[in-house]
C-alpha cells in the first residue's frame, strides 16, 4: 500500500465523522438496483484510490479498456487511507483500490466495517537503497540503516533485511516485526523514520529501506539502485481491489477485476514504473 500507515482509531474516527460532512461533494450516488435486485450496469461503478499508482492505473483502465468491456468507470482520487474505506463501506463510492491485506484486516477490526479484497493488482515492493554501499555484504558493524516507524512498514523492512541476511530476527516473528524482536543485528545500529523522509535521509544514513512509491518520487529505480528487494510471488503486501462485503459479484466489479489482471494492465504498470510498482495478479489470500 502506498505511503506509510499510522493511522490512530482517534485520529480514524475523526476522519470518518469527517465524511459526512464532504462525501455528499465528492462521491457519486451508488448504483441502482431493479426490483429483482440486480445492479443497473448502466450505471458507472465508483472507484475511490490514491493517485499514485492506482489512480494512475484505473485512468489507464478508463480511457484504454473499459470502454470495449462495456464498463462505465469513474475515479475518484484521495489522499488520506480512512476516507476511501469509510466512502465504500457507506456506499458513497462502490469500490476502492489503494490497500493491502494487513491495512484492511487491521482497518476493519478496529472500524467495525466489513470491507473485503477482491483481486489484487500491484504491489509497490520496499527495497534498500544506500548512496555508498555498493553491495550487501559491504555493510558493516557500525553502521545506520534507517527503516519506516508505522508498524506496517516497519515490519516489512525487517523481514526483507532477514530475507537478506542483513539481520535475524526471533523465531516465530510475524508481519508486525519491531527492533526489539531483531535476535541479531550483526553491529547494525537503526534508525525509525516516517516512509515519506527516508529518500531524503538516505544521504544521511548509510542504508535505507524505501517504499516503492516514494522510491519513484526520489527518482530511485528499484530494480537497478537497489541493494535487496521485495518479491512480489505470495507476497501479502499486494494492493487490491475492494469493496463492501455482498458486492463481489456485482457485475460490473467483476469487469473491472479482470481488466486490472489483463495483459495490458501489465504491460502499462512494467513500462511506467520501472520496478518501483511490479504486477501482482491472482486472488487474494
Amino acid at each position: 500500500m502506498r505511503k506509510n500507515i499510522k493511522i490512530s482509531l482517534a485520529a480514524a474516527t475523526v476522519t470518518a465523522l469527517a465524511l459526512g460532512a464532504t462525501a455528499c461533494g465528492t462521491a457519486s450516488d451508488p448504483a441502482k438496483k431493479s426490483e429483482a435486485g440486480k445492479v443497473d450496469e448502466s450505471k458507472a461503478l465508483v472507484v475511490a484510490a490514491s493517485p499514485t499508482p492506482h489512480g494512475d492505473i484505473l485512468n489507464y483502465v478508463k480511457t484504454e479498456l473499459a470502454a470495449k468491456a462495456g464498463l462505465k468507470l469513474e475515479v475518484k482520487e484521495f489522499s488520506d487511507y480512512v476516507l476511501p474505506n469509510t466512502a465504500t463501506q457507506s456506499g458513497e463510492v462502490d469500490a476502492n483500490f489503494f490497500q493491502h491485506k494487513p491495512y484492511l484486516d487491521d482497518f476493519n477490526k478496529k472500524q467495525k466495517t466489513d470491507i473485503v479484497p477482491v483481486a489484487n493488482v500491484e504491489l509497490e515492493p520496499l527495497a534498500l537503497y544506500s548512496k555508498t554501499v555498493k553491495d550487501l555484504g559491504d555493510l558493516k558493524a557500525g553502521q545506520t540503516v534507517a527503516v519506516p516507524n508505522d508498524t506496517t512498514n516497519e515490519g516489512r523492512a525487517l523481514h526483507l533485511l532477514a530475507d537478506n541476511g542483513v539481520i535475524v530476527l526471533k523465531d516465530g516473528v510475524g508481519t508486525d516485526a519491531k527492533l526489539s524482536d531483531i535476535k541479531d543485528k550483526k553491529g547494525l545500529e537503526f534508525k525509525e523514520l516516517e516512509a515519506a523522509t527516508l529518500p531524503r535521509a538516505l544521504a544521511d544514513v548509510d542504508a535505507a529501506v524505501i517504499n516503492g512509491n516514494f522510491a519513484l518520487q526520489a527518482d530511485l529505480k528499484p530494480a537497478k539502485d537497489s541493494l535487496a528487494i521485495e518479491k512480489a510471488d505470495g507476497n501479502p503486501y499486494a494492493n487490491f481491489l475492494a469493496v463492501k462485503k455482498g458486492n463481489e459479484k456485482d457485475p460490473r466489479v467483476e469487469k473491472l477485476a479482470k481488466l486490472l489482471q489483463s495483459d495490458e494492465v501489465k504491460k502499462f504498470i512494467e513500462g511506467k514504473y520501472d520496478g518501483a510498482v511490479v504486477p501482482s495478479f491472482g486472488p487474494v489470500k
